[in-house]
C-alpha cells in the first residue's frame, strides 16, 4: 500500500475560521474535550460501581461512554494541536491511516450500538415480563461484541478503499482529520469506483441502522400508548426521549456529510464538528440530566466519597 504512495506526511488544513479565533476556539474545544473524557468517566464509574445500574440498559451505556471518550479522542487533540501551532498540522502518511481507521472503527461502532439499544428498549417496553429471561447477561455480551467486531470489519473496508491508491501530491486535507472523502480527492488515480463502494458501504450501514431504530421507536410509541396508567406512559416516553436525542444528533449529521452528492469542504468541516466533537458530550449530559436512577446513583458516590474523606 505504502510503496505506491509518494506522499509520507499529509497537511491537515483544520477547521476554517480567521486566524485570530485560533485561540478562542482551542479554548472551547479544550473545555469541551475535558468535560467529555471526565463525564463519559464518571458515567463508567457510576455504573460499576452501582449494583443497581447493572442492567442491560446500563451495559449497553457502558459501551457508548467508553466509546463516546475515544471517539472524541481521535480527532479532537490532532484539532486543538492544529489551532496550538501551524507544525500541529502535520500528520503522518500511517498516522494518517490509523486515524481514519480509528475514526470509522468507533463511529460504526457507536451506530450499530445506537441500534442494539433501540431493540433493547423495544423489548422492555413491549415485553416486560419476558425482558429478563430475553436479555440476559450473556445476550447483552454476544450483542455487544456484534457490534465492535462489525464496526472493526467496516472500517477495515473503509481503509483499504481509500489507501489503496496512490498519493503523489498535493498532500493538504481539507479537514481537521483524515477522513475518506478529503483524502480521496488527493489520489492520483481514479477515484470513482472507490468513492461509489464506500458510499454504498456508509449507505447500508448508516440507512439500515436508522432505518431499523426508526422501527424500534414506531414500535415502542405504539406499546407506550397502550399502557393505561399516566405515570407509566410519562416514565416510558422519558427513558426513550434520552436515547432520541443522542440518536438524532448523530445520524442528523454523519447522513448530511455522507448519504448526499457533492461535497463542500468548509461546509463538511463544520457539520463534523456535532459528531465528532459535540455528541460524546451529549451521552453524560444526556443520561445523567435526564436519567433520575443516574442522578441517584452519582449522589449517593458524592456521598461516600464525602463521607470517607471526613473520617
Amino acid at each position: 500500500m505504502t510503496n505506491a504512495s509518494h506522499v509520507t506526511t499529509f497537511l491537515l488544513m483544520g477547521l476554517p475560521h480567521a486566524p485570530v479565533l485560533d485561540i478562542p476556539l482551542f479554548g472551547i474545544f479544550l473545555v469541551i474535550y475535558v468535560l467529555t473524557v471526565v463525564g463519559n468517566l464518571v458515567i463508567l464509574l457510576v455504573i460499576m460501581v452501582n449494583s443497581h445500574l447493572h442492567t442491560p440498559m446500563y451495559y449497553f451505556l457502558t459501551n457508548l461512554s467508553f466509546i463516546d471518550m475515544w471517539f472524541s479522542t481521535v480527532t479532537v487533540p490532532k484539532m486543538l494541536m492544529t489551532l496550538a501551532s501551524p507544525g500541529g498540522r502535520t500528520i503522518s502518511f500511517h498516522g494518517c491511516v490509523a486515524q481514519l481507521y480509528s475514526f470509522h472503527f468507533l463511529g460504526s461502532t457507536e451506530c450499530f450500538l445506537y441500534t442494539v439499544m433501540s431493540y433493547d428498549r423495544y423489548l422492555a417496553i413491549s415485553y416486560p415480563l419476558r425482558y429478563t429471561s430475553m436479555m440476559r447477561g450473556r445476550t447483552c455480551a454476544l450483542l455487544a461484541t456484534s457490534t465492535w467486531l462489525s464496526g472493526s470489519l467496516h472500517s477495515a473496508v473503509q481503509t483499504s478503499l481509500t489507501f489503496c491508491l496512490p498519493y503523489c501530491g498535493p498532500s493538504q486535507i481539507q479537514h481537521y482529520f483524515c477522513d475518506a472523502p478529503p483524502i480521496l480527492k488527493l489520489a492520483c488515480a481514479g477515484t470513482s469506483v472507490n468513492e461509489m463502494v464506500i458510499f454504498v458501504n456508509i449507505g447500508i450501514v448508516g440507512s439500515g441502522c436508522f432505518l431499523l431504530i426508526v422501527l424500534s421507536y414506531v414500535s415502542i410509541v405504539c406499546s407506550i400508548l397502550k399502557i393505561r396508567n399516566s405515570e407509566g406512559r410519562h416514565r416510558a416516553f422519558q427513558t426513550c426521549a434520552s436515547h432520541c436525542i443522542v440518536v438524532l444528533c448523530f445520524f442528523g449529521p454523519a447522513i448530511f456529510t455522507y448519504l448526499r452528492l457533492g461535497s463542500k469542504d468548509a461546509v463538511d468541516e463544520v457539520v463534523a464538528v456535532f459528531y465528532t466533537v459535540l455528541t460524546p458530550l451529549l451521552n453524560p449530559v444526556v443520561y445523567t440530566l435526564r436519567n433520575k436512577e443516574v442522578k441517584k446513583a452519582l449522589l449517593k458516590l458524592k456521598y461516600k466519597v464525602t463521607f470517607s474523606q471526613s473520617k
